[in-house]
């Protein structure tokens, strides 16, 4: 999935900051955002998750799927 995240990311900048976790690596960190399945994503807006989709995208529609949670 990452050449699609870097895709999109670059769509999506300034208005959205995409970012990785290396779960395998921060375990601590999985555990505390719940993350059960790689790949994840989680929409996060003033600091609260606000939508959570698990399982590979394509560009278009982690675009897409950002831009349902304004």
């Amino acid at each position: 999935m990452a050449p699609a995240y870097v895709e999109a990311a670059g769509q999506l900048e300034p208005y959205v900051r995409l970012a990785k976790v290396d779960t395998e690596y921060d375990q601590q960190l999985g555990a505390q955002f719940d993350i059960r399945s790689i790949p994840t994503l989680a929409l996060f807006k003033g600091g609260k998750e606000i939508a959570r989709q698990p399982g590979a995208m394509r560009p278009a529609d982690i675009v897409r799927w950002t831009r349902q949670h304004p």
